[in-house]
């Protein structure tokens, strides 16, 4: 039977070499994250058929990415709950690692590396993020309703002071949560860049500014100020380091090359003590001396050249965002400027790059709602239940992986058609944000139905994010994201599918033009209750698996139990004695009926229909009786072969239902008489 949702997690295990080519193992918001001792090992088309898997993405040093959505926290914990994966013994992941990345050399695995880096600092924490961001939707929709005021700290009764705390916490010790999960992907003791990030965030470092000895300096670009304290003769800036991220990710880079440099110099017995006791005093002076105030330089630097590019040419700007960022989130290079997004929120106090980003957003989400459209016209059940995950993931969480990876990037023919509600969306923004120099907000929130409140002018925000999903919409609706050869072969399977449910139903029909329909034709009697036969091979070659053979609806069983043949002779027989039901127009596909009750169907080659009959001389008719061996059509391998079609040979059980078991007889090499499915009534 076809691999069902519960065997994923193995599967995709065996189909990158199992456990023992695994070096390490993560997980981020959408996609496990394989790094592995020799990729070429890994099955990309085989993982990419699974129930579960949205997608793959091979990188360079050996990485490997399957793309899960959603669900990809439960998958993980299933694959890593696997008995293979739980008896890796000999060297240390930490080992392995090391030495792998030893050898690892080129640019790309580097810049991987960072920007896995700055993914997995902040992959952890994406869920409170989302729900910071939903808790700042409730607020600013209670001030645009007049409730409260969003903004206004000291209108504010105590109640709506509180919510803002249950936000603000995620946003103000931010960088503490990035310098924990910073430190878990450095290997190093993630307490310890927690406890170096909170010496700069406590009630004592922050009086600094207001209780000591200090001069004021004020940058008149950002309209802020910061203080300057003397600390044992040494000038040290002060600064307000909640809500930074540029800080914990330099910090943390550096603490651990200090923690390593520790680790070779204290014994082993030692190290609890020392280390932690070391990496402190020289990490902590050193990130409130320099590592802080450089980091923040750094950010308002880049922050202030992009307000000033927001303020110069907000119009170019609308537009330049949402037309980057389809091509940044799947490299995963977008993480930049989100960080710079909170960094735009503590500095500035609002940002106005999630404005022009929304755009994108919608546009993706539109695309996908298109895609939904056509899927429900066309009663294609396997992509209308992906692009529904993937736009109520959207539409109500903001997340846009689930459509960029399940739908858009299989597709090429959507990617124009999104870039265009891209461009439209930003053209609004740039047009109707003139006098505003663009969207503003004043948290970090994600792109959803749910949180257009929180941004300001909300009418420009909201006409923006219409016009960038209708405009993909519309046009993945009038164009279709398939290409003629691709819906034409989708409306072929399908068509056979429907025909071989049809059949089920109604067993007298016989359509010529629909094989699995006219093969599964009632037969006149039946097996004895718990007899067996057996079908013989239609052809000598390797007899394979359904799950083997490179059709989507065979392989699914939709059709009925059986067997592929990679034919050794183009001389195709009956593998049956029966009445012939049916002769496909095209010459490559027969019905037999036996007169104990099976139904077979005989298919010779993978979407050999669109060959029209070349390369194919039937030589049986409707009607004729056959007995096993008997030769049902000559065909031209060769001539198949060089056409571009797959010769393999399918013959399959239609009436499967009706059979207490129907065994395939796989991994051989078969002669003419060679059983290969073995039938019990």
């Amino acid at each position: 039977m076809a691999a069902d949702k519960s065997q994923t997690p193995q599967a995709i295990l065996d189909a990158v070499g199992g456990a023992d080519n695994i070096v390490s193992f993560t997980c981020c918001a959408t996609r496990l994250r394989f790094e592995l001792k020799d990729a070429s090992n890994v099955d990309a088309a085989a993982i990419e058929q699974l129930p579960g898997v949205l997608g793959t993405v091979p990188q360079s040093g050996n990485r490997f990415q399957v793309i899960i959505g959603g669900a990809v926290q439960t998958m993980y914990n299933q694959i890593s709950n696997l008995p293979e994966m739980k008896k890796m013994g000999g060297k240390s992941n930490a080992d392995v690692k090391s030495e792998y990345r030893a050898k690892t050399q080129g640019k790309s695995a580097f810049i991987d590396s960072f920007f896995e880096y700055l993914s997995d600092s902040f992959r952890p924490i994406l869920g409170v993020l989302l729900g910071a961001s939903l808790i700042i939707a409730f607020a600013a929709m209670m001030e645009a309703l007049g409730v409260q005021a969003f903004n206004n700290v000291d209108s504010k009764p105590g109640g709506w002071v509180f919510i803002d705390a249950m936000w603000r916490a995620v946003l103000y010790f931010l960088p503490v949560m990035i310098a924990y999960n910073a430190s878990k992907k450095l290997e190093i003791d993630p307490w310890l860049g927690a406890t170096i990030m909170l010496a700069v965030m406590t009630p004592n470092f922050v009086s600094l500014s207001s209780n000591y000895d200090t001069t004021s300096v004020t940058n008149a670009t950002l309209g802020t100020t910061s203080y300057v304290a003397n600390i044992f003769g040494l000038p040290m800036q002060l600064n307000d380091y909640g809500g930074q991220v540029f800080v914990p990710l330099i910090m943390v880079a550096v603490l651990a090359l200090v923690y390593r440099g520790l680790k070779k110099i204290f014994p082993e017995n030692v190290q609890m003590v020392f280390v932690p006791f070391f990496s402190m005093i020289v990490m902590i002076p050193l990130t409130a001396f320099i590592i802080g105030p450089i980091s923040i330089w750094l950010g308002s630097g880049i922050g202030a050249g992009l307000a000033w590019l927001n303020t110069t040419a907000p119009f170019v700007f609308a537009i330049v965002i949402p037309l980057i960022y389809p091509f940044l989130v799947p490299l995963g290079l977008h993480w930049p400027l989100n960080a710079l997004m909170l960094v735009n929120i503590n500095t500035l106090g609002y940002d106005f790059i999630q404005g022009p980003m929304g755009a994108w957003n919608f546009a993706c989400f539109g695309a996908t709602a298109g895609v939904l459209f056509i899927a429900m016209k066309d009663r294609d059940s396997a992509m209308r239940q992906t692009a529904t995950g993937a736009l109520a993931a959207g539409l109500l969480g903001g997340i846009s992986e689930p459509s960029l990876y399940g739908i858009h990037l299989r597709y090429k023919r959507i990617y124009p058609r999104m870039l265009v509600g891209c461009a439209v969306g930003g053209i609004v923004i740039g047009l109707l944000g003139l006098s505003s120099n663009g969207v503003h907000t004043s948290a970090f929130a994600f792109t959803s139905l749910l949180t257009i409140p929180a941004f300001t002018p909300m009418s420009t925000y909201a006409i923006a994010l219409a016009a960038a999903f209708f405009t993909s919409m519309i046009l993945v609706i009038v164009s279709d994201y398939r290409t003629p050869e691709q819906r034409a072969e989708f409306y072929a399977a399908r068509d056979e599918a429907e025909a071989a449910a049809a059949a089920v139903s109604t067993p007298a029909v016989e359509k010529p033009h629909q094989v699995a329909a006219a093969a599964a034709t009632t037969s006149a009697s039946a097996v004895t209750k718990g007899s067996t036969c057996n079908v013989i091979a239609a052809v000598p070659g390797k007899v394979v698996a359904l799950d083997a053979v490179n059709d989507k609806v065979f392989a699914s069983r939709a059709l009925g139990e059986g067997v592929g043949i990679v034919p050794q002779s183009g001389t195709i027989v009956a593998p049956v004695a029966g009445t012939v039901s049916v002769v496909q127009k095209a010459g490559h596909a027969f019905g037999i009926n036996t007169a104990d009750g099976l139904e077979l169907l005989v298919h010779v080659g993978i979407d050999t229909v669109e060959l029209e009959g070349k390369g194919f001389e039937p030589k049986v008719s409707v009607g004729q009786k056959v007995a096993a061996g008997d030769t049902l059509v000559v065909a031209d391998l060769d001539a198949i072969a060089s056409a571009g079609y797959d010769t393999t040979t399918l013959v399959v059980v239609t009436n499967t239902q009706d059979f207490s078991s129907v065994k395939p007889l796989t991994d051989f090499d078969a002669t003419a008489t060679s059983p290969i499915i073995e039938v019990t009534k």
